[in-house]
């Protein structure tokens, strides 16, 4: 196994995390700005205000991409069986 190989395989990996953990990230940042607008308009600072909608819209976001994710880590995760072979010579 070259450096070459595992550094694609690195990279590889890191860019299928990347990808997974995108939507989830999104979703809080845009949930935590407008929370945050909204506590800042009303002066309200309730720690359970800002928790409460991220808890919810995380929970929306993977029920809604969950299955995406899931096809996307399983191909990947059959890809890299699949190249074990060619790994290893």
């Amino acid at each position: 196994m070259t450096p070459e190989t595992v550094m694609t395989v690195g990279q590889r990996a890191l860019e299928i995390t990347l990808l997974l953990a995108a939507p989830l990230l999104l979703v809080a940042l845009v949930t935590g700005l407008v929370v945050g607008a909204f506590q800042a308009a009303t002066q309200i600072n309730e720690m359970t205000l800002s928790f409460i909608p991220k808890l919810l819209a995380m929970a929306a976001t993977l029920v809604i991409a969950g299955p995406w994710m899931l096809k996307v880590i399983v191909s990947y995760t059959r890809e890299l069986i699949r190249s074990i072979p060619m790994l290893i010579s």
